[in-house]
């Protein structure tokens, strides 16, 4: 899935692997995995990787061949990895463009970045265990298992488990833009 619109982007971009590889400073061997479904993407690599077709990293994951029903299982999703003490998310849709909704486990001290990012979406979090602080421009939120927060994701933001516990939350972005 990734892989393969990884793949349709480079040659619609009639780019080689090397030359990609060298745009995204990234390894050719690293590319030629993720397009081939070896390994998952961390979200700094797609966000080099989108910043070279000169899109949003919610392009490179826009199934032109979403199904209309959409059936996600624990062990079958999509991993968006990300740097250690950065989070990691499953993705439990399908690319269709219109949502994204994203499961993420956090240990303590984990973060969702190292600073605060903002972008054209709306999001709603919802925490299933433990607790998370959203920090939203000055404001920070403390959340429990059970509370849910949605704003205006254009607002610089963050996610932070600043507990001594691990946290699970659910997050849904409309439309896609992590």
């Amino acid at each position: 899935m990734l892989g393969e619109r990884l793949r349709e982007l480079r040659l619609r971009h009639q780019l080689t692997l090397r030359e990609l590889a060298t745009e995204a400073e990234l390894s050719p061997a690293l590319l030629s995995q993720l397009e081939n479904g070896v390994t998952d993407p961390s979200l700094s690599t797609l966000r080099k990787l989108a910043s070279v077709f000169h899109a949003e990293v919610s392009t490179l994951f826009s199934e032109p061949n979403a199904p209309m029903v959409h059936l996600s299982r624990p062990g079958e999703r999509m991993q968006l990895t990300a740097p250690l003490g950065e989070i990691s998310y499953e993705r439990l849709t399908p690319g269709r463009g219109d949502l994204e909704v994203l499961q993420a486990r956090m240990r303590p001290g984990d973060v969702s970045s190292s600073e605060r990012r903002g972008h054209e979406s709306t999001e709603c979090i919802v925490v299933l265990e433990g607790e998370v602080v959203v920090e939203i421009g000055d404001d920070r939120h403390l959340l429990h298992s059970g509370e849910a927060l949605t704003f205006d994701s254009r607002l610089l933001h963050r996610f932070c488990n600043e507990s001594l516990e691990p946290a699970v939350y659910l997050l849904a972005v409309t439309p896609p833009v992590p």
